[in-house]
This record gives C-alpha cells, sequence and structure tokens, in this order.
C-alpha cells in the first residue's frame, strides 16, 4: 500500500477551498455551497488572493496564510499550479488534498506534470484524491470535497470507490433505497489509488459494504485491500471495466487468449470472497444488499414468494440461470399454507399467495414466518412492488403489506429480502424502510436473484491473500519486462529440474542420429522443431508424430530440420506417449497477480474455452478442486463409464509450473497438453518466456517519446 495516512482527508474536522469562487459554474465555488448545504460543522477557509470573502466564508491570499493547517485541502485551480499548492500544503501541515484539476495525465503532455504533482505529495507524505477528479463525499461525517452540484443525503453503510466520476454522480443522485457512508471518485489515482481508499475505509465501523469500480486491475495493493476486507468482515462488490491486454497477446501463447486479465482479475476477487458485478446497477443493488447486517443465508435453500404467477414463472426461469436452489417445501408447510390462503393460490415454490390478500398484515406476516420456518430453505425473497406516486388508501394499503413484510422478517428463522419485479418499482423512501428492519430491499427481478446468489458466496480467506498479495508485490516491485522465448527442449530440461514428468527424448543431429534415437527411445518416436522463435508448431508442419519406421523417421528429420534455417533451433526427438486427456497448465504473470490457467488442452483449448483461473501459490490439493470445477471434468474423473485418470498427478505437476514460475525469472510457463494418464502425466509439449530487464517507467517512456 502507499503508507500514507488517510485519516484527515477522508474525514476532515477543517477544509480549505483554493480556487474559491463565486462565478456561477466553478468548481471551487460549487465546493463552498456543497459544503454549505451539507450543514459541515468543521472550519471551512476560501482561498484567493483577490478576495476577503467567498460566499459567506473567510478568505486568504494562500495557504500559507491560513490560521491554522487544515485536515483536507480543495484544489480547483489551472494545472500548472497544482504542485506549488500542494508544497504549500505540506509545508503548512495539511492533512491531504482533493486535485479536481484536469490536464495531467489524462491528456498528451500532461505526464511530466502529474509526475511532479506526484513528487510535491511525495516529500510531505500529503495523501491526494486525483488529480482529474470529482472527489470525496464523507455523507457519515458530513464532510464534502465535491465540485458537482450535490444535494444532501441520509448517511448508512455503503461505501463507493470509483474511477469514474460520472459513475460516482450518478450513484449520489440515485433513489433505489441506497444511502451511502462515503464516495470516492479517484481520478488520475496518481498518489492515492483504488486499494488505499479500500484498506482504509475497511477499518471504519460505519461502513457495511464497499462498491469498488474500476478502469485498471486496482495495482498490486488491490490483494491487501481486499485482505483488509476479508479480516473486517466487510463485504466487496467489484465492477471492472476495460478490455483485456492479454487478448492481444493471443497469437503467443493459448492461456493468455483464453484467461485474459479479466479472469485472472476475477479468480481473484473470488479468493476474496468478492461478489464480481455485470453492470453499475448491479453494482451498487449488491453493495446495498451486502450491507444489511445478519442478511446472509444460513443454508442454500431460496423460497419465493409473490402475488403473480407471471413473477413466480419469471424467478424460476432466472434461478435455474444463477444455479439458485429453489427446493420443494416440505408436506406440512405446503398444509399450513393452504390452510392460510385462499383456494386461488399456488402453494408451492415460488409460492404465489396472490392479490386477494393484499395489504393483509398479519396474514403475510404468518406467510413469510412459515415459509421460512421449511427446514430446506435459508432465506425468503419477497417481491414487493410500490407504483410511484400513490397516496390515500391506496398508499395504507401498500404501508399495510411492507408492516407485514417487517414483521414477518422480524420473527422470520431465517433473513428475508425484498425485490421489486422493475428497478423503477422500489420507492426510495420505502427501500431505505425496509432496510433500517434489517431487510435488503434491491431494484429489479433479476437483480435481486442475483443478489441472492451473491449473499451465499463464502468469504474470503485473508492469510490467502496476503500470501497472493506477496506474491504479486515481487514482481511488481522488481516491474520486469518480458524476456525472451525459451525452446522447447530448454523448457523441459526445467520442467524435468522441478520434478514434472516429459517425455524421454533429446536433441538430434542428422538423419542417422534420429534413426538412432528411434532405437534408444522405444521404437515409437514424435520429432519436433525446438526453437525460441516457435510456439505453434502444428501450423508449420514442424511435429511429426507416431514414427516407427526409419525411413519415416528420415524423412521427417529432413522436412523438420529444412525449417530450422528459416527459424533456427534444432530437432527434438522424443518417445511417444501413451493414452490420456489432454491439459492446458499455465502459469504466467500476464494479470494483477500470478496465476495458474487450467482447462483441457489440445484440440480442445480453443473449442470448449473451458477453464479455471487459479491466484498463485496454490498447492496441489487446491488445484484438484479447481480442476474438478471444470465443465469437463467428467473426462478426468471418469463420467460415463471411462476410467478415472490420475487427477492426483496433474494436480501436483500443476502446483509445480506454479511454484516454478514463483521460484525463477519467468514470465510464462505453458504446457499444451500436460497428457493425464491412469498412472501419472507427462507433459507432451512445453513453451515457457523469462522475465527480462526492468522495464522503463511511464514518464520515462513519456521523456523518450518528446
Amino acid at each position: 500500500m502507499s503508507g500514507y495516512d488517510l485519516s484527515r482527508l477522508m474525514s476532515p474536522a477543517s477544509i480549505a477551498v483554493v480556487g474559491a469562487s463565486e462565478r456561477p459554474g466553478t468548481y471551487g465555488g460549487q465546493a463552498l455551497l456543497n459544503l454549505r448545504a451539507v450543514g459541515f460543522s468543521g472550519e471551512v477557509w476560501a482561498v484567493n488572493p483577490g478576495r476577503e470573502q467567498v460566499h459567506g466564508y473567510p478568505c486568504v491570499p494562500s495557504l500559507a496564510d491560513l490560521p491554522a493547517a487544515a485536515d483536507a485541502v480543495f484544489v480547483a485551480i489551472p494545472a500548472h499550479g497544482v504542485p506549488s499548492v500542494l508544497e504549500q500544503a505540506g509545508a503548512r501541515g495539511c492533512g491531504g488534498a482533493v486535485v479536481i484539476s484536469a490536464g495531467f495525465a489524462e491528456v498528451p503532455g500532461g505526464v511530466a506534470l502529474q509526475r511532479e504533482l506526484a513528487s510535491a505529495a511525495a516529500r510531505h507524505g500529503l495523501p491526494v484524491c486525483g488529480p482529474n477528479c470529482n472527489g470525496i463525499v464523507n455523507v457519515a461525517a458530513g464532510a464534502v470535497l465535491w465540485g458537482d452540484a450535490l444535494a444532501p443525503g441520509q448517511p448508512g453503510g455503503v461505501a463507493l470507490i470509483s474511477q469514474s466520476g460520472n459513475v460516482a454522480v450518478n450513484a449520489l443522485a440515485t433513489r433505489r433505497g441506497l444511502r451511502f457512508h462515503t464516495v470516492v471518485a479517484s481520478g488520475n489515482q496518481a498518489v492515492l489509488s483504488a486499494a488505499d481508499y479500500l484498506e482504509y475505509l475497511a477499518f471504519s465501523d460505519e461502513v457495511g459494504a464497499v462498491a469498488l469500480y474500476l478502469e485498471d486491475d486496482g495495482g498490486p495493493g488491490l490483494c491487501d485491500g481486499l485482505a483488509a476486507c476479508a479480516e473486517r468482515g466487510i463485504p466487496v462488490a467489484v465492477l471492472k471495466v476495460g478490455s483485456s491486454p492479454a487478448g492481444a497477446r493471443a497469437a503467443a501463447a493459448h492461456s493468455a487468449a483464453l484467461a485474459g486479465d479479466q479472469r485472472v482479475f476475477g479468480a481473484l476477487v473470488q479468493e476474496a470472497g468478492a461478489v464480481v458485478a455485470g453492470d453499475v446497477h448491479e453494482l451498487l443493488e449488491l453493495a446495498k444488499t451486502l450491507a444489511v447486517d445478519g442478511a446472509r443465508p444460513r443454508s442454500r435453500g431460496l423460497a419465493i414468494m409473490t402475488c403473480s404467477g407471471g413473477d413466480s414463472a419469471q424467478a424460476a426461469d432466472v434461478c435455474d440461470r444463477l444455479e439458485l436452489e429453489l427446493p420443494p417445501l416440505a408436506a406440512d408447510t405446503c398444509a399450513r399454507l393452504r390452510a392460510l390462503l385462499p383456494p386461488a393460490a399456488t402453494v408451492a415454490n415460488p409460492l404465489d399467495y396472490t392479490a386477494m390478500i393484499w395489504g393483509d398484515t398479519e396474514l403475510l406476516a404468518e406467510l413469510i414466518r412459515t415459509v421460512g420456518g421449511d427446514p430446506a430453505i435459508g432465506q425468503v425473497l419477497v417481491f414487493y412492488d410500490q407504483l410511484p406516486g400513490i397516496g390515500g388508501a391506496a398508499a395504507e394499503s401498500w404501508a399495510a403489506v411492507r408492516a407485514g413484510i417487517v414483521a414477518g422478517a422480524a420473527s422470520c428463522p431465517v433473513p428475508v429480502l425484498v425485490s421489486s419485479t422493475l428497478p423503477e418499482l422500489l420507492d426510495d423512501a420505502a427501500g431505505w424502510e425496509l432496510i433500517q428492519a434489517g431487510i435488503p430491499a434491491v431494484a429489479g427481478l433479476r437483480t435481486g436473484l442475483r443478489c441472492a446468489a451473491a449473499m451465499r458466496e463464502p468469504a474470503g480467506d485473508p492469510v490467502r491473500l496476503r500470501e497472493i498479495a506477496a506474491a504479486g508485490r515481487r514482481r511488481a516491485d522488481h516491474a520486469l519486462a518480458e524476456g525472451p522465448w525459451l525452446a522447447e527442449h530448454a523448457v523441459k530440461a526445467a520442467l524435468g529440474c522441478a520434478g514434472i514428468p516429459v517425455p524421454e527424448g533429446r536433441l538430434v543431429s542428422d538423419g542417422d542420429d534420429a534413426v538412432l534415437a528411434l532405437s534408444e527411445l522405444g521404437g515409437r518416436i514424435a520429432l519436433k522443431l525446438s526453437s525460441p522463435a516457435v510456439r505453434h508448431k502444428t501450423e508449420l508442419g514442424a511435429v511429426e508424430l507416431d514414427l516407427s519406421e526409419e525411413s519415416e523417421v528420415r524423412g521427417a528429420f529432413a522436412r523438420i530440420h529444412a525449417l530450422t534455417a528459416r527459424h533456427g533451433g534444432a530437432v527434438l526427438a522424443e518417445r511417444m506417449a501413451g493414452e490420456g486427456v489432454e491439459l492446458l497448465v499455465a502459469a504466467s504473470f500476464d494479470g494483477l497477480v500470478p496465476a495458474l490457467v487450467l482447462g483441457l488442452g489440445g484440440v480442445w483449448t480453443e473449442l470448449l474455452a473451458d477453464v479455471c483461473v487459479v491466484p498463485l501459490p496454490a498447492d496441489a490439493p487446491r488445484v484438484e478442486r479447481a480442476l474438478r470445477g471444470l465443465r469437463g471434468a467428467g473426462l478426468l474423473t471418469g463420467a460415463r463409464g471411462r476410467s478415472p485418470l490420475d487427477l492426483g498427478a496433474a494436480a501436483q505437476a500443476a502446483a509445480r509450473v506454479g511454484e516454478l514460475l514463483l521460484a525463477r525469472d519467468f514470465q510464462l510457463i505453458e504446457l499444451n497438453p500436460l497428457l493425464v494418464g491412469e498412472r501419472g502425466v507427462v507433459a507432451l509439449d512445453g513453451t515457457a518466456r523469462l522475465a527480462g530487464e526492468p522495464a522503463p517507467a511511464a514518464e520515462e517512456l513519456e521523456a523518450s517519446r518528446a
């Protein structure tokens, strides 16, 4: 992590606004108006050399003239003046700064200026949000460092960290029962990263969950932030956007195309017990749901209650896609429900209790208690839609329904969740009323069920996360570039030394030597081009299999040896392997953290793209669990009458590949395939790339182009 102390910046008792103005539409002026609107109780100073007062706040010429060091400084001046302002803030002893100004690394030529900003912050240990950001809103503390229009809101338990300012602005404007503790729009992250805010917020007692919107991978410190949340029991929902750089390297290695940065990132998030969102709406609803204390289900079974048969059918279909269990209700539960409900009701799971009992508070509460008391049920989801603008008797009937839900949840033996069927049918005040009663309220049917599924995910293991963080930091600290590729025979020498079985074989120098190898290796061999310049041999005709005749061997050697004139390398002869299932096993540093990519290999690699990703380090039992999770795992475990294969040996070999990556200066090691037999495994083909020299920093590249 960065090592900065964020406490004064995130929860300031005094604020200075640099660039304060009464001109309409200015960020500095709006920041002061926001402070007045939220009723900030601390000291506020405007900073402007041409004014004595701005919007009623006292004004000083510079930060050096402040009567006391401000906890937080809001900077809204042209970019070229920002580094000197941060120097003043640091020298004056201020606690941190929000730089809303643009014109830094987000534009051509702004890299050097952003480097000056970061240097000034580093010299004084000054934590800085931004530049090119929207700022920080601490609703719980009534402190805002925000240059956009802002409506005062009630504090809640959700913290949002967003690299997109617009996502943060829109989130603050939502009306869905969502109440924030803190919102951070982090901008360019020249000094503080999303990971820094995540770790800080993990130790806030009022934060119930964190929503994390990332446009990059969060940096090496993200593991530490996720580990801190896991240690503190703070759930995290994550939305990661952006294309995968690893996908562009598909021509070099199968694993890069199949895994990509997104899947490595997703595997890390899963390890952390966090939840991946599909869009911003889902991100906010997940965080809102997870922030409700005590709402986690106690078993996997879900029961759905609705007054509509159409809603029942939709919900059942979505549950099937999400693999949410809707167990049948027990016979005695059904009998009690039939005694309570009119004949038109459908007593099943989902339960359609019909609109005939709408507004009957006591009956609805009893239905919730009855369904929640079923031994197969760990959570009850109630669909509740509220039409906008209702009043009079209609409003009273809707209030009666909410009262029934609250009463039923209070006495239900399992947690209760509420969801509207359409997002706009979750009334803001009604949603907040339910949340205050300890009942998550979600906007939208599919999203509600997605939240129900997310609440069943296991918590992360902070010890495991710290191990992953240490491995990721070790490579990040060295900032190694991609180095040279190795020829296959060199890769297999390294694999063999690491205890990973490889075929018996050797390089052959000419046709006679190849024929000699035929007899040495048992009478059936493969000949291959072993060159650091060639990764995909089949397309080049650089591999010939199952050679058993002398004439075949001589001809194959001649054809493959001819390729060395263009591609370099040598000819490798290997004993033919037996029968088995081919796996792809790869370990790489392509993503945020080092990871293993595991999947069906050979011709199935691209066809099925059936892979799993395991962050490193990973021992053999963890790898075996991942292999069993593949869609094609039955090929390994003996499904449909097949003989079970040596899955333990496959897991052990894959774990050793990961260990080799971490222990040596490799960027990538890929076995495609690793042949898994009934007894043992063998790496039939191997590709590896070494790590190169330390990569130049971004600012060095910028300087070299200038």
